[in-house]
């Protein structure tokens, strides 16, 4: 097991390292988390508040903060990677699991608000695969 992850954004902007100490990995389908993410869902790490260190660009990352749905966003700005934050009552940081460069040891645990869930969601899972980008004659 490895003790500390690093993660980034795309840009490699903002770098960031987690202690492997995961509370929890949820896969939400809630409309706000497709809407956050232009995705079906968002995959995201639960850990301590104080379980983060910036490793470069922390004057890269902007909160967003819903006035209205007590909800957060990090993001970079300049490539708009959603990137680590600390929810609003200050009690967890949820770190969006693409945005690390390793797997963590904990594998998801459970899917939240399935009723909400895209409804190409499960037809996409039986789509047609390709290791790379396919030949625009094999997607008809």
């Amino acid at each position: 097991m490895k003790l500390k992850l690093t993660g980034e954004c795309l840009c490699g902007a903002v770098q960031f390292s987690v202690k492997n100490e995961f509370k929890a990995f949820y896969q939400c389908h809630c409309k706000q988390c497709q809407q956050l993410t232009g995705s079906a869902f968002t995959s995201n790490i639960l850990t301590a508040p104080t379980n983060i260190e910036w490793l470069k660009g922390k004057h890269n990352v902007t909160v967003y903060d819903h006035p209205t749905r007590g909800f957060s966003k990090s993001f970079c700005t300049v490539c708009g990677s959603g990137l680590p934050f600390i929810n609003k009552n200050k009690t967890t940081l949820i770190i969006p699991a693409g945005s690390l460069n390793e797997l963590p040891d904990l594998k998801p645990q459970a899917n939240m608000f399935t009723v909400e869930e895209a409804c190409w969601l499960k037809p996409g899972l039986n789509a047609k695969e390709f290791s790379g980008f396919p030949d625009q004659k094999l997607l008809k």
